[in-house]
């Protein structure tokens, strides 16, 4: 039983990264998981992904390339400001200006760096570099 479906994708798309997989499917599909994907695909850290729908439940089916060097999911999903992003930033980024946050915000899921230019705070979900 998944209690935390982004943790699993999270956890799925590390370890296939360091093996060297190209291709992996991630079960189910959830509109989170694609947004979080979408912004991975934005900043080049996956080629693409595509829902896969027929027999059972949807999937996704995602393509790798091998820029992930770690990623992960941020537990609990601390709630953060703009003024604040500096402070989570160092917390899980090895440096300035190298990887992402992922956030939910009023104005949907994205990275810190598009939240700051928009000037929103939101939810921390992931973190990738």
């Amino acid at each position: 039983m998944r209690h935390d479906l982004l943790n699993d994708v999270i956890s799925q798309l590390k370890n296939a990264s360091k093996v060297g997989y190209k291709t992996i499917e991630v079960k189910p599909a959830g509109r989170l998981v694609g947004r979080v994907l979408k912004v991975m695909q934005d900043y080049k850290y996956i080629d693409s992904f595509e829902v896969v729908t027929g027999y059972g439940s949807p999937y996704f089916r995602v393509y790798l390339n091998t820029t992930i060097n770690n990623c992960g999911v941020i537990k609990p999903r601390f709630p953060v400001k703009m003024i604040d992003m500096e402070k989570f930033e160092s917390r899980y980024l090895p440096a300035q200006d190298f990887g992402i946050l992922i956030l939910s915000t009023t104005k949907g899921v994205m990275s810190h760096i598009e939240a700051r230019k928009s000037g929103v705070g939101g939810r921390l979900l992931a973190f990738v570099y």
